[in-house]
């Protein structure tokens, strides 16, 4: 098979950039990566001996709104 598999349809040619990833080693120890690129590149460098699992965290919001106090 050359190229993308049948079901997949790309969307956007934007960056995916709304998760950071923390990669879990075998010893208890963990990194945040900013990037899908940097886990994946992280996962596949390490030995397996070495490498738990990894979690997808959500992205901090930095457009938070101002509150003015509740409901009036």
């Amino acid at each position: 098979m050359v190229g993308l598999p049948e079901f997949f349809q790309q969307t956007s040619d934007e960056p995916y950039d709304r998760h950071n990833y923390r990669f879990y080693d075998r010893n208890g120890g963990c990194i945040i990566v900013e990037s899908y690129e940097q886990v994946y590149e992280k996962w596949f460098s390490t030995p397996s001996i070495l490498k738990s699992h990894i979690e997808v965290l959500d992205k901090p919001n930095k457009k938070k709104k101002k509150s003015n106090g509740g409901f009036k």
